[in-house]
């Protein structure tokens, strides 16, 4: 009978390790379920002797800094094509598979291996590549995935932490790929709310532009000719349009400069809390966005609450991923309170972001201990709610957005007539007097 060597986490999250004599891999799996153990790695012992043997012959190991050896310190090779983030979809692609067949009883490694070799995407593909060496080196998954911040924010580290350690990862990364869906959900919604009135301002621009540089200076040379005073608003946009033409690089570069100061002003302190509050409260994007803030705070928080995370510590991840820095200090305030023993109600209620209906829904799930709960159950109300506020938003936008255009248009219009109409007055005026001497 075949001799398997395994390595396990016990309930608290210590690492196992040992060998049993059974049939085949799956009857492994299952006697070290049986042994109230939680798999990450079976490998049939004659195998890993051999593979052993062969990596030893080719390469002997490397040394890290501390002179220990081990395929776990090579988390810093660079691979290629291996420089930046994971698109969040991807990422998501990955929990849910990752999630499945960890459910399926397959070893955390082997699943790793197996998504590793079917990943198209080359960032995503190197990083599956270390996380299974430092596996295999003793880390805990966790442990190897706190390595890549870039790619898993602290919010995925630490509810997989929380897996491992409940002996629930199966059960972790569901939730996460859950939450990770949702949240693309609702992004895609207000993106494609966002859209149209962008692709209307673009279209202003560029018929602007059209305007001000090649029809408008086509009547400043039939305007040229006449014998009388232009109308103000008329000469203002002849300026503008000379202006615009005659320094199209100068104009550009005016914009380009008041987008980068603007840019810079919410990345200070002062800018950035200004600008989010802004963002709040601004018609008729604001409600879209405090209500995205509020489902993402509750889903979050909610998730983490359940996965077992530490009130406190969760609370810190919520408001490093809040997103807003209004919804951030108003976690810094419910932290802060919880951790002098007192409840989440108050400072949520004190903050004035929060609506009253979440105030008292947290307020019943704390005193019926039934906190992660109810909040999942608030984030999910709220996602229908940006549902109804995004069609809201849209069709609100839509007028807003064809008067603007036509106000533009209308403008220049209207200014390059006032002269013609002047002129029309004054010859009908010529042609009474006129007659009237006859």
């Amino acid at each position: 009978m075949p001799k398997y060597n395994y390595v396990a986490l016990d309930a608290r999250g210590a690492e196992t390790k040992g060998s049993i004599e059974v049939g085949s891999q799956n009857e492994a799996i299952g006697r070290v379920k049986e042994m109230g153990l939680f798999p990450t790695k079976i490998v049939e012992a004659d195998k890993e002797d051999k593979s052993a043997g062969k990596k030893t012959k080719a390469k002997p190991a490397a040394k890290s800094k501390s002179g220990k050896k081990g395929g776990g310190m090579n988390l810093n090779i660079k691979i290629p094509g291996l420089g930046g983030g994971v698109k969040p979809k991807v990422l998501t692609t990955f929990t849910r598979q990752l999630a499945t067949l960890v459910d399926a009883g397959l070893p955390l490694l082997r699943g790793l291996r197996v998504l590793e070799k079917q990943e198209r995407n080359a960032n995503l593909k190197g990083i599956l590549a270390q996380l299974s060496t430092s596996i295999e080196g003793g880390s805990t998954f966790s442990e190897a995935l706190a390595q890549h911040p870039k790619v898993f924010n602290r919010l995925f580290v630490n509810m997989v932490k929380a897996g491992e350690l409940g002996g629930v990862l199966e059960v972790v990364l569901k939730r996460l790929a859950e939450f990770s869906e949702k949240a693309q959900k609702i992004k895609g919604k207000v993106k494609a709310a966002l859209f149209y009135p962008i692709a209307v301002l673009i279209v202003a621009v560029g018929i602007m532009t059209l305007l001000m540089c090649f029809v408008v200076p086509k009547f400043k040379d039939v305007f040229s000719g006449m014998g009388f005073e232009l109308p103000g608003f008329t000469v203002f946009v002849l300026w503008l349009s000379d202006t615009i033409k005659n320094n199209i690089l100068g104009t550009m570069g005016a914009m380009a400069v008041v987008v980068v100061l603007f840019l810079l002003f919410i990345k200070t302190k002062v800018g950035r809390n200004i600008w989010d509050r802004i963002k709040l409260k601004l018609p008729p994007t604001g409600q879209v966005v405090t209500k995205v803030s509020i489902s993402r705070f509750t889903r979050t928080l909610g998730t983490l609450v359940s996965s077992g995370v530490p009130i406190l510590q969760a609370l810190t991840i919520v408001k490093e991923t809040a997103g807003n820095v209004i919804i951030a200090n108003a976690v810094a305030q419910i932290h802060e309170s919880v951790k002098e023993g007192e409840t989440i109600t108050a400072p949520l209620e004190s903050s004035g972001v929060f609506p009253p209906m979440v105030v008292s829904m947290v307020d019943v799930g704390e005193q019926t201990g039934a906190l992660p709960e109810m909040l999942l159950k608030i984030a999910d109300n709220y996602d229908e709610e940006v549902d109804n506020a995004v069609a809201a938003m849209t069709s609100l936008l839509e007028p807003i957005m064809i008067v603007f255009l036509a106000l533009i248009v209308g403008s220049i219009v209207i200014a390059m007539f006032l002269p013609l109409i002047k002129m029309i007055t004054i010859m009908s005026g010529d042609d009474g007097g006129g007659h009237g001497k006859e």
